[in-house]
């Protein structure tokens, strides 16, 4: 096999021959397919995607390079990217450098001149699966072989190798508005939506207790996003539940929006493919209106079980498949949705649940302070 060739092969023995791009090696993981048409480096950035190997739908990807503060994370979180013309010299003038040389310096394998209508159609068909890429071996026995040793993504717990290894502090030091920001994986626009709206946040990792979180006095707690089967986080299910009944306003996000459902007793269970995109459709129950949003998920709360709870209402239903977009808790101020509100890349529709998380925040501790004082006097 010539060096810039490359191979890509499926769980159930499809074989797609292609173009090398990024480094020469061999990728495995989930393979998800995203149909967004721009941002594709705050894509290949959010560690949700950790572990998985994205389909990119839009034909052209790299034209106008990459850029440091376009970044979700410190690096580079897909397994490997498939894609169908992989341009190597960006257009844009102020890039900081190619994706080429991105790929390479963050040491990600990937795949082009691949007919990626024909791939996402029959993951559409058939289902996610395992895949895997390679520019460095040829023998697709061998390759078929090394792709059973990749596990499921059912059961598997991920957001440990993306969270954060330490607590870090972002925003105005004597803000009145202290939000803990529970780090499953989260993108760095989450912490900007809150920062922009006066929020002092402190980013806590995934294994912080929540005994440990309230030493800092927050006045709500945000679950962020984050990759893997949110049912194999059992410790995490648990330390949610005590944010949750600690009275505190709670926000929730994709990943931390499972948490939450799972933490009060509602199942999540795997999608045939997912949504990963930039224009999914979704409408807010409790206002009417509609908006176009941004998601990553491979995973979504059971209707049927969530419907039987005496104490969650759904705020938000996808337009497409009616899946769940968004909980609301009856007995605490807690609400969470299934997508991205924060919105990298784009829309900007859903930006107002962060408006609604700091007023619930500053009334809650309005409301908290007079009943101080009516108890003091």
């Amino acid at each position: 096999m010539e060096n810039n060739k490359a191979i890509l092969v499926l769980e159930d023995g499809m074989v797609f021959q292609g173009h090398a791009a990024g480094m020469t090696g061999t990728a495995t993981g989930e393979l998800c397919f995203n149909t967004g048409m721009t941002g594709y480096q705050e894509i290949f950035t959010d560690p949700s995607y950790y572990s998985q190997i994205l389909v990119a739908t839009h034909v052209h990807i790299g034209n106008y390079g990459v850029e440091d503060h376009e970044s979700e994370s410190a690096g580079i979180k897909i397994a490997g990217l498939v894609c169908r013309s992989f341009n190597e010299i960006p257009s844009r003038k102020r890039a900081s450098g190619s994706l080429k040389d991105y790929f390479i310096k963050n040491k990600i394998v990937a795949i082009s001149n691949i007919d990626t209508r024909a791939l996402v159609r029959h993951l559409r068909d058939k289902g996610s699966m395992n895949g895997i890429i390679s520019s460095e071996l040829t023998d697709i026995a061998e390759l078929k072989k090394l792709l059973k040793k990749v596990p499921s993504m059912s059961g598997l717990e991920l957001s440990s190798k993306v969270t954060s290894h330490n607590s870090k502090e972002f925003g105005k030091p004597d803000s009145e508005i202290r939000i803990a920001l529970m780090d499953m994986g989260y993108k760095r626009h989450i912490e900007e939506c809150l920062t922009d709206r006066g929020c002092l946040v402190k980013v806590f990792p995934m294994n912080t207790t929540y005994a440990e979180m309230l030493k800092w006095n927050p006045g709500g707690f945000l679950i962020s996003n984050g990759p893997g089967d949110p049912a194999a986080m059992k410790a995490e299910i648990q330390e949610v539940s005590k944010v949750i009944t600690s009275g505190l306003p709670v926000m929730g996000i994709c990943l931390g929006h499972q948490l939450i459902a799972l933490a009060n007793g509602i199942p999540t269970y795997k999608m045939h493919t997912g949504h990963r995109g930039i224009n999914h459709p979704v409408k807010n129950l409790e206002t009417g209106r509609c908006e176009i949003t941004s998601q990553n998920h491979g995973f979504a709360v059971s209707e049927k079980e969530l419907k039987m709870s005496k104490n969650t209402s759904i705020t938000h239903i996808n337009l497409n498949d009616g899946t769940i977009e968004g909980i609301r808790l009856t007995d605490y101020p807690v609400f969470a949705v299934q997508y991205h509100p924060e919105a990298a890349p784009g829309p900007l529709d859903a930006r107002y649940l962060f408006d609604d998380f700091v007023a619930s925040v500053k009334n809650h501790k309005v409301k908290s302070t007079d009943k101080h004082t009516r108890v003091s006097t």
